[in-house]
């Protein structure tokens, strides 16, 4: 990537976070009135709290991606204007499930058809196993899709947490794109959106005073999605995978269990490691910083990955970043 593509990296992050806060620090008033979060014996606040500055952070990541992208970027397929769209709709989702909870198989249905949108709009030339059949591999994509959406909506339970995840991840992904090995258009796209969740996080700070809510963190979901599937058909599999591991991990693993104790696995909760770790003793703020470092530890080794190109490193580099995920859910899962 040249000078030029570095520079409107960092100014579409730098114009995101700007206007994300602002749009925050604007609606929130609106928001104390019609979209309050209650506390229950599943919250991780302790008072009413206003949700829905996922609003401000998609706006502001949309608004000026497309700037940007539209002063730069002359298209090869509809792909990007289905992941606009399809964000589009997915934050529409989300914001009607903010203001009265949508019933399990019609909200995944809805985030199905935004998932399926991008799949549909994607190139088949785009493979990452070639070997195998296209509707396959679409199919599973859709799968892992549907998942990737909810389970970074599963994990935004505490103050902070998504910004944790986000930020690194987004970072990562703009270094690759700084280092040519990431396409330009989701590259602009994640420094938008890294530049919107550093606009929201001084909001967010514990003890936050607004959430994201549905409306932000489905659509962050798919637009994190988007891009680490772009990763993977641009041949950098382990990097995709170990980017978002924690989340893949805690999510996944805490699905699979309540599923085996036969408990409503789709129903609210506080049995995500992190959430455990606040009542083993840890602080809010002691959670977010170990998964934030923890992140850092797993950009750098996608990174090296995407720049020493052999299986067995690729192998070596997941096994470590998985041990170090291991290691940090254990310490969440055992009173300090």
């Amino acid at each position: 990537m040249n000078i030029s593509e570095t520079w409107l990296m960092l100014l579409a992050a730098v114009a995101a976070a700007v206007l994300s806060a602002g749009l925050i620090w604007a609606i929130r008033p609106l928001l104390l009135k019609h979209t309050l979060a209650r506390p229950n014996a599943r919250s991780s606040h302790r008072v009413p709290t206003p949700q829905g500055a996922g609003i401000a952070v998609i706006a502001a990541t949309l608004v000026i991606a497309g700037a940007v992208l539209t002063g730069i970027e002359t298209f090869d397929s509809n792909l990007p204007l289905a992941v606009f769209g399809a964000t589009l709709f997915i934050a529409a989702v989300g914001f009607a499930d903010d203001l009265k909870s949508i019933p399990v198989l019609p909200r995944l249905l809805l985030q199905a058809i935004a998932v399926g949108a991008i799949l549909v709009a994607a190139p088949g030339e785009l493979r990452i196993l070639p070997e195998m059949p296209l509707w396959i591999e679409r199919g599973l994509l859709l799968l892992a899709g549907l998942w990737f959406v909810n389970l970074v909506n599963f994990m935004d339970g505490l103050d902070w947490m998504t910004v944790a995840e986000i930020v690194p991840v987004t970072a990562a992904m703009i270094a690759l794109g700084w280092l040519g090995e990431f396409p330009q258009v989701p590259a602009i796209m994640t420094a938008a959106l890294c530049g919107a969740m550093i606009g929201f996080a001084p909001f967010n700070r514990p003890v936050a005073t607004i959430f994201l809510g549905d409306v932000g963190s489905l659509p962050i979901g798919l637009l994190l999605g988007w891009c680490l599937l772009e990763l993977a058909w641009h041949q950098h599999l382990a990097a995709a995978l170990l980017l978002p591991l924690y989340y893949l991990s805690d999510a996944t693993v805490t699905l699979l269990r309540r599923m085996i104790r036969s408990e409503p696995f789709w129903a609210a909760h506080r049995s995500h490691f992190y959430q455990r770790a606040t009542e083993n003793g840890f602080t809010v703020l002691r959670v977010v910083s170990e998964v934030f470092l923890l992140n850092l530890v797993l950009a750098a080794l996608a990174i090296a990955s995407t720049k020493l190109q052999s299986t067995a490193i690729d192998v070596a580099l997941i096994l470590a970043g998985a041990a170090a995920v291991a290691f940090s859910m254990y310490r969440f899962s055992r009173p300090r």
